[in-house]
C-alpha cells in the first residue's frame, strides 16, 4: 500500500509564504506525475499545480508566477511553495499522485491540509 502524508498547512497572512509537502511511502512503487489540488469552500477540487517525473510544470492561471511546484524524486516527496498568499488561496490542499506499482497504475490522494489566508 502506498500513502501520500501531506504537511506544512497553517495560517498565513495575505502576501506570505508558505511551502507544502507531500511524501510518498510504501515499496515497490515509481512515482509518475505529482500534483496538487485545492478545495474552497462550496467549491469544486481545482488543479493548482503539476509535476511530471521529467520535472516538467503546469500551473493554474490563478497561481502562475506565486505558486512553484516541485518534486525530489530520491525522498519520494513534492513540494509546493506559495509566495504573495491571496485569501482566495484559502482551502484544503491536496496531494495526489500517479504511481505504478507491479506493473499497474493507480492513483492516489492524500487527506488534504488546511490552508487558511487572512486578509
Amino acid at each position: 500500500q502506498v500513502q501520500l502524508v501531506e504537511s506544512g498547512g497553517g495560517l498565513v497572512q495575505a502576501g506570505g509564504s508558505l511551502r507544502l509537502s507531500c511524501a510518498a511511502s510504501g515499496s515497490t512503487f515509481r512515482i509518475n506525475n505529482m500534483a496538487w489540488y485545492r478545495q474552497a469552500p462550496g467549491k469544486h477540487r481545482e488543479l493548482v499545480a503539476s509535476i511530471s517525473s521529467g520535472g516538467s510544470t503546469n500551473y493554474a492561471d490563478s497561481v502562475k508566477g506565486r505558486f512553484t511546484i516541485s518534486r525530489d524524486n530520491a525522498k519520494n516527496t513534492a513540494y509546493l511553495q506559495m509566495n504573495s498568499r491571496k485569501p482566495e488561496d484559502t482551502g484544503v490542499y491536496y496531494c495526489n499522485a500517479d504511481i505504478t506499482k507491479w506493473s499497474r497504475q493507480y492513483d492516489y490522494w492524500g487527506q488534504g491540509t488546511q490552508v487558511t489566508v487572512s486578509s
